[in-house]
């Protein structure tokens, strides 16, 4: 699912904010949100970039070399790149199995804000 700013949404579950609290030697509790208490999405961020390696850049660099030239180079130098490439696909594999990670911010009805949440936490209301 992908969220977009001004959408309206619903917390999926009930969601623990805090761990529980002491006052004075009482412990008070902890802070939840209900599950359906609806809000609106301020932000959303993808992270997706941010968790590229170097071998990981290096590999759709190379690979977009070797797709777009690959057919026109003296057969050494095509050799050495599709090695270069081979080396660096495990890299990419990992990246690319990897579920892309994307966070919101979201102003709830009551007032309350929830910055950097997992946009799973939420469905369209």
């Amino acid at each position: 699912m992908t969220l977009r700013a001004g959408q309206r949404v619903v917390l999926a579950a009930d969601t623990r904010l805090t761990d529980s609290a002491e006052v004075s030697g009482v412990v008070v509790g902890f802070l939840s949100l209900a599950a359906g208490t609806g809000g609106t999405v301020e932000q959303v961020v993808d992270h997706q970039d941010e968790d590229e390696s170097d071998d990981v850049r290096e590999y759709e660099r190379l690979k977009s070399l070797l797709d777009a030239f690959g057919g026109e180079m003296p057969p050494g130098s095509r050799r050495q790149l599709e090695e270069k490439v081979g080396s660096l696909e495990p890299a990419w594999t990992a990246f690319r199995e990897r579920a892309p990670r994307v966070s919101v911010r979201v102003r709830f009805d009551n007032g309350f804000i929830l910055d950097g949440a997992q946009e799973d936490l939420f469905v369209p209301a």
